[in-house]
């Protein structure tokens, strides 16, 4: 009807109104809105509210009551749903199709659902005509006694399969616990039994061709130390997973010379030392997110590998969530943040907006890290190819391509349906582009999701793999029940809990880990020589050694895997022959090492000065990491070396910059000033004579640490985003200022933009609200503020402002040094009311 309207060019006179028994939760709601519902009836579940009012199971809730709250709850689940599309009204979702359909019939979406995404086919109007039927003779079933159980969200019996259930779980631990094969090919064949029944996944749906086997011996294949170094534990925290969990899987995957990713969050500076019985406890892969939460010059230099998040699979467009019950006082600690409050990275739109801000930090990291590769996590998704493709000329090493299964340890449990597609999918049309466009042989390709067995992993290499992240298996083997009790910080074995009573019955063990890695590599070996390949590498892109074998349920009209099943012909290899990393253009920096090697040798005080221009980005990243590596990031006193630049900065001028590092800069700077900054200071002026503007530009102490800015002018958007302990001046910022700050010390001593303080949760600010706009500019959902009425608080101003004086003499910083019409702006743990 919708599409219908649209198309006569009449749907703005009219309404659509949707009654519908079926609509229970947001995603369904916005499913219908999306496809051009203007209002949603769900009666059914109106009326069964009713019903339990009626029979007093709500409490003292009247009916009108408890049917506003779940309307409520409708609305908030909604309103969630638009926001991570970036939309801010219904009515500019309504009728987007802002979504992709996962085994709807191409031709009934071209008829009904023009510009819908489907790629694989499915069911149509046939198939929807017999569930129909069937849904309609069980709701009549006089003989039914009792409501399906459902089961979505966890295990019922009875209820919704799952991948993994109670008997493939204690299979795989038993394995795991004893080390014994045997066991984990009972598993094994477990897996394979219900993958050949009941297949979940669409790669349950594909087999070796058998024309194409010719067996191999198996002492000639590749070893199993060889294979395992294609693992990886994936991205989860220390705050989503325990400490002892997080910890063990680290130790694992280094034994074995694999490698385990930090998740978001930080990593304890403790385990940068091996222990004393020689285990490593260091992840290998340090994961930097939009929420930089612990990311220090230290942490970024601990590292074999550093992932970009930019998308999660479990909850693309979303980010991490942390509960505020999560957040003890190590986990703030690690994350520079407030004990009990909760943490919220968000979608990664602070330095990422386009792929050429993606390359500016893939050159940050580069110059921080002298050696680490860096890789970009994605999620998979229809047109997932060129943006993979931008992010290899970007400059990435490996490219992830992360499924819609996950979110172990934190995320909501609305947040883990619906989002996203399967990794086959999204990783068949990486591979593909890349091949098209000559750049797989560049970059490496990894996927996770789901993965279990081995053959899991051989699938997943001839859709165009190279590495293969498995990770919630890893938590099974460590003990994990898959109670789906993650988000609540209950987890009966210690596994995803950060409460200390629960983390006492945690038993899993790294050699539990290393068990269940060799498994999976011994099954790869195992296929590899059935299928008479000697390597892994051998089939990675090679898609015609498999076909569709099923085509799935009995309901579905069509369902064609073929476009995951493409072969690209190429003049490269389908695989990564690139050994090192791609490295970066020389930075300035590289003249700072060279003119003063007594202070990167032995820390001698030198000063330097240069004339730069904005082509001359990142300075200050790679003298941090010579420093970092040698002595520490907060060894040597302040302004130990002191750098005199003349001229216009480029982007990222002192990223990371650590203590002992001091840049004074006479003229001005682009975007993401002290990105990062881990303890040095960056001052800057402008020229002689000129009257003070913009000095900065947008996202300037983005995820600092620690370590002082001042500018004498103007700062663009999102000033001091999720500083965590860095000090700064500055004499005006635009719009969402210290939005997400967790600590540290702003002085604005001019005005701001709109949307001040958004998801701002520690930290302090002093704005000198000279025009009395504050009131209008500053987000009370999350901070309060009022008029300096202390001397205490009036010292700590006047204090700040002081150190913007002694460091440049700024004019307004001079005349507002003891401001009278200064807000304060603090954090507040609920919605603030203004004092």
């Amino acid at each position: 009807m919708h599409s219908h309207l649209v198309a006569k060019g009449l749907r703005s006179f009219c309404s659509l109104t949707v009654r519908s028994s079926e609509c229970l939760d947001p995603h369904y709601a916005a499913v219908l809105i999306g496809c051009g519902a203007t209002t949603v009836n769900p009666y059914l579940a109106l009326e069964t509210i009713a019903d339990r009012v009626a029979r007093g199971l709500s409490g003292k809730l009247t009916t009108e009551q408890a049917a506003a709250n779940y309307r409520a709850a409708l609305e908030a689940g909604l309103l969630k749903i638009i926001s991570k599309m970036g939309i801010s009204v219904i009515s500019s979702y309504r009728g987007g199709l802002n979504f992709e359909a996962i085994g709807l019939s191409r031709a009934l979406v071209d008829e009904f659902f023009p510009g819908l995404i489907s790629r694989i086919s499915g069911i149509g109007l046939g198939g929807i005509a017999l569930e129909a039927a069937d849904q309609h003779a069980k709701a009549h079933d006089e003989t039914l006694t009792a409501l399906p159980i459902g089961g979505q969200y966890r295990y019922r019996a009875r209820g919704e399969r799952h991948a993994l259930e109670a008997d493939s779980i204690h299979q795989l631990q038993r394995a795991c616990d004893t080390g014994d094969y045997k066991a984990y090919r009972k598993y094994s064949e477990f897996i394979r039994e219900r993958r050949l029944n009941q297949p979940i996944q669409l790669r349950d749906l594909l087999e070796v061709r058998e024309e194409k086997l010719n067996p191999t011996p198996i002492a000639e294949i590749e070893s199993v130390n060889d294979i395992r170094k294609r693992f990886l534990t994936p991205g989860m925290s220390m705050g989503a997973l325990s400490p002892e969990a997080h910890g063990a899987l680290n130790i694992a995957m280094n034994r074995i010379g694999a490698r385990s990713v930090s998740g978001e969050g930080g990593e304890d500076p403790e385990r940068y030392k091996p222990l004393p019985n020689g285990d490593d406890a260091n992840s290998a892969v340090k994961q930097i997110a939009s929420g930089r939460f612990g990311v220090t010059a230290e942490y970024l230099n601990q590292c074999r590998e550093i992932e970009i998040k930019i998308a999660q699979g479990a909850k693309p467009g979303e980010g991490g969530q942390l509960p505020g019950f999560k957040v003890t006082e190590l986990i703030a600690r690690l994350r520079h943040a407030t004990p009990g409050v909760s943490l919220i990275s968000p979608p990664p739109h602070h330095d990422i907006y386009s792929i050429e801000d993606l390359a500016q930090l893939i050159y940050d990291l580069k110059q921080i890290n002298p050696i680490a590769r860096v890789c970009v996590k994605l999620v998979a998704q229809s047109g997932i190819g060129a943006v993979a493709a931008g992010v290899a000329k970007a400059g990435a090493d490996t490219i992830l391509i992360s499924g819609h299964v996950g979110g172990t340890g934190a995320s909501p449990q609305t947040s883990i349906k619906y989002a996203g597609i399967p990794w086959e999918m999204g990783l068949a049309e990486a591979h593909q582009t890349l091949m098209l466009n000559n750049l797989r042989h560049r970059v490496r390709l990894r996927t996770d999701g789901g993965i279990r067995t081995g053959r899991d992993v051989i699938v997943a290499a001839i859709l165009g793999a190279e590495e293969f992240g498995i990770g919630t298996a890893s938590l099974v083997a460590m003990g994990c029940l898959m109670v789906r009790q993650c988000h609540s910080n209950t987890c009966p074995v210690g596994v995803c809990t950060q409460d200390e009573a629960l983390r006492q019955k945690f038993t899993g063990t790294p050699d539990k880990v290393v068990n269940l890695m060799s498994f999976v590599a011994e099954e790869v070996r195992e296929i590899l020589a059935m299928i008479g390949f000697r390597r892994l590498e051998d089939i990675i892109g090679r898609t015609d050694l498999i076909e569709q074998i099923s085509r799935g349920s009995e309901h579905l009209d069509d369902l064609d895997l073929n476009p995951l099943l493409v072969r690209v012909d190429s003049p490269y290899p389908s695989y990564c022959t690139q050994l090192g990393r791609n490295e970066p253009p020389q930075a300035l920096d590289h003249e700072f090492i060279d003119q003063a090697p007594g202070f990167f040798e032995r820390g001698e005080k030198k000063q330097l000065v240069f004339n730069v221009r904005n082509t001359q980005r990142a300075i200050g990243a790679r003298a941090s990491a010579h420093v970092t590596r040698r002595v520490g990031q907060d060894a040597l006193p302040e302004g130990q070396l002191s750098v005199k630049l003349h001229g216009s900065c480029g982007q990222s001028l002192g990223a990371w910059l650590v203590q002992g590092i001091a840049l004074d800069v006479t003229g001005d700077a682009n975007d993401y000033v002290g990105k990062g900054l881990s303890g040095g200071v960056i001052t800057l002026r402008p020229p002689e004579g000129e009257t003070p503007g913009a000095i900065i530009g947008n996202t300037c102490l983005y995820g600092a640490t620690a370590g002082r800015l001042h500018a004498a002018g103007l700062a663009g958007e999102r000033f001091a985003v999720r500083n965590s302990g860095a000090t700064a001046t500055v004499e005006g910022a635009g719009a969402n200022a210290c939005e997400y700050m967790t600590g540290g010390t702003v002085a604005i001593l001019g005005s701001v933009g709109d949307n001040f303080g958004a998801g701002m949760s520690g930290g302090m600010a002093f704005v000198y609200d000279e025009d009395g706009t504050f009131n209008d500019r500053a987000n009370p959902d999350s901070i309060i503020w009022q008029r300096l009425a202390s001397s205490h608080w009036g010292s700590r101003a006047e204090g700040t402002c002081r150190g913007a004086c002694q460091a440049h003499r700024a004019p307004r910083a001079l005349r507002n040094s003891s401001p009278t019409g200064t807000q304060c702006a603090e954090t507040s743990g609920k919605s603030a009311r203004k004092k």
